[in-house]
């Protein structure tokens, strides 16, 4: 009884009011525990960043972060520079605000921006989509003449090359390049960059060109030259060339004659003659056609025309004749021709040449 006594209800307006705290208590520690939970989370992208601006040379562009949950509170960039498919992208050293300003570097490129937000509880990476590519501001070298090569085309001779005309070019570079004797299957040369060049032995019977690589801030144009005529030996005797590359204004020239045996001491023996076949610049010539003919014309036995083989000489036998005298201090006197297969026995690039051998019982 005793213990009703000091019980006592509490007026209903003080009821009221406990309870009321007692709830806001509640509310306010499922608050706290809602954003503890939330900081706990690290950034997650919920639309990708963008980008925006033009892209040319010289422009800039603006990375747009994109949309986020969980309460990034800061954010970084990193500009990324592709291909131009928008693939096998690299990050750009330095390139790490929010505005990237478009250099000469990045023309023909495709470029994105990787965004990371971060919080207390860590960061997330997105990446936007690739821009479109970027275009140049002006025009890269235009060839209005094509280059040239100036020069004697012989072994040991130095050649150079004219970059030609061009209009918006700041800086030249060279190649020159060995053909074959028609002036195809053109291959770079070693080394060879530089505006001079200094024909060598390895460059005999081909032909050479440079090209020559133009400049600007906006890119760079190569142009070709015409290739040179063949390169001769330094002294005739050199590498055979085929006859059919001989043209006016060059000429044959039949340069060495040697008899076997140096003195026809009878009848019975063969004078055996060689011929060799050179054209001006010094080539010797393979499959050129040589004729000898012995005077006085019934002293020996003619024989047909013969080809040059693939060091210039041609052989021919004259067997003496019973009306060749046997005296001393006698000569056979012999005309020789070397001709081009299908030209005028007496023209195109034919030549002629008087030589004797010495008869002596």
């Amino acid at each position: 009884m005793q213990a009703r006594r000091n019980f006592r209800l509490l007026p209903r307006s003080r009821r009221q009011l406990v309870t009321g705290a007692a709830v806001l208590a509640a509310a306010g520690t499922v608050v706290a525990a809602v954003s503890a939970a939330t900081a706990a989370s690290p950034p997650a992208n919920t639309s990708r960043p963008s980008i925006s601006g033009t892209a040319r040379d010289g422009s800039t562009l603006t990375a747009h972060r994109g949309g986020w949950a969980n309460q990034p509170t800061s954010f970084a960039y990193q500009w990324e520079r592709c291909d131009g498919g928008g693939a096998n992208c690299a990050a750009i050293g330095g390139a790490t605000g929010q505005a990237y300003t478009l250099g000469t570097g990045d023309v023909g490129h495709r470029m994105r921006v990787q965004v990371t937000a971060s919080n207390s509880a860590g960061s997330g990476t997105a990446t936007s989509n690739a821009s479109g590519v970027v275009q140049a501001v002006g025009s890269v070298p235009r060839n209005t003449a094509g280059p040239t090569i100036s020069g004697n085309p012989q072994e040991g001779q130095t050649l150079a090359a004219s970059p030609g005309g061009w209009s918006g070019a700041s800086s030249f570079s060279y190649q020159w390049q060995r053909c074959d004797g028609a002036g195809a299957n053109c291959a770079a040369i070693a080394g060879a960059t530089g505006q001079g060049y200094n024909l060598t032995s390895a460059d005999v019977a081909h032909t050479l060109r440079v090209q020559v690589t133009a400049r600007n801030s906006r890119g760079a144009t190569t142009a070709t030259s015409n290739p040179t005529a063949l390169v001769a030996p330094a002294r005739a005797g050199g590498a055979a060339i085929s006859v059919g590359s001989i043209a006016l204004p060059d000429r044959l020239l039949v340069d060495q004659v040697k008899f076997s045996p140096q003195r026809l001491r009878n009848r019975a023996t063969t004078l055996v003659g060689r011929f060799h076949v050179s054209d001006l610049r010094g080539f010797s010539i393979q499959g050129a056609l040589v004729y000898a003919l012995g005077l006085p014309y019934d002293w020996v036995a003619n024989a047909p025309e013969v080809q040059t083989d693939g060091s210039g000489w041609a052989t021919i036998g004259f067997r003496p004749t019973s009306r060749m005298p046997l005296r001393s201090s006698t000569f056979l006197v012999v005309f020789v021709r070397a001709r081009k297969p299908g030209e005028n026995l007496l023209a195109g690039v034919s030549t002629r040449r008087l030589v004797q051998a010495t008869i002596v019982p």
